[in-house]
């Protein structure tokens, strides 16, 4: 997911994102603490796209 995508999306469409990319992270973190986690690129992937998320948040919140 890239930045151009997000911006595109209204602010409740972003919410409803960062939801769902919390939970997967919370799923991810809980594989690694049981030595399930196969791909462990996938922690830093999601962890980017949540800071993404919150940062385009911000900026429509400041552009208001």
């Amino acid at each position: 997911m890239n930045a151009k995508e997000l911006r595109a999306k209204d602010v409740a469409a972003l919410n409803n994102e960062l939801q769902e990319l919390l939970k997967t992270h919370f799923k991810l973190r809980m594989q690694k603490a049981t030595q399930q986690l196969q791909n462990t690129a996938a922690l830093r992937k999601t962890r980017r796209d949540i800071a993404r998320v919150r940062t385009i948040l911000t900026e429509k919140a400041t552009t208001k």
